[in-house]
Order: structure tokens, then sequence, then C-alpha cells
């Protein structure tokens, strides 16, 4: 598959995306989850519409799908946005098999 947002420059989105690899090293096509993943977490809306400009809201869908650490708001976000059950996400069946201690 190949990006539909010919336009799209890395240094388009906000610099703390990506903080923790090298910017010029990301290919849109290969490192696509790594993308989708931040932006969910981590991006502002600017970052969601250039994302959006990439690739297509299945595509979209079909990476955050398998994403295990995806956080309860993005996952109520993405499930809503692509109309896909929360229950066949990874992040939402991993949660649930690894309950958390008490919460203070």
């Amino acid at each position: 598959m190949k990006t539909q947002g010919l336009d799209v420059k890395i240094s388009d989105f906000s610099p703390h995306l990506f903080w923790d690899v090298n910017r010029n090293e990301l290919d849109f096509d290969k490192n696509r989850k790594i993308i989708v993943s931040q932006v969910l977490q981590y991006g502002l809306f600017e970052d969601w519409v250039l994302v959006c400009r990439l690739y297509t809201m299945k595509e979209i869908a079909d990476v955050a799908v398998s994403i295990r650490d995806l956080d309860k708001k993005s996952l109520s976000f993405i499930s809503l946005v692509t109309n896909t059950p929360k229950e066949q996400f990874a992040c939402f069946t991993s949660n649930q098999s690894m309950p958390k201690h008490w919460n203070f």
C-alpha cells in the first residue's frame, strides 16, 4: 500500500511525536504503525489531519487494531471515528486479560 498524501513530510508533524526515533529515517509505508500510534496518543489535531491525508481511514483502522498499548481515550476516539468495535482492538483484549492493581 502506498501513501496517498504525497505532499506530506515528516517535518510537518509536531516535533514532540518522534523524539525517540530518527525522524529522517521514518518511512510512511514501513513505519505506519509508529506514526499512527504516536499521532493517536500524543498528536495534536493538525497531526491527525496529516495522518488522514497520508492514509485512508481503513488503513488507519487496520493499523490501530494491532496496537497493543493504545490508551483508553485514543481507543475510544479511533473506535468511534472508524466505526470499529472496541472489542476488535488488541489493546482492548490485552488490557482485559491483565487487570491492574488498586487505583489509589
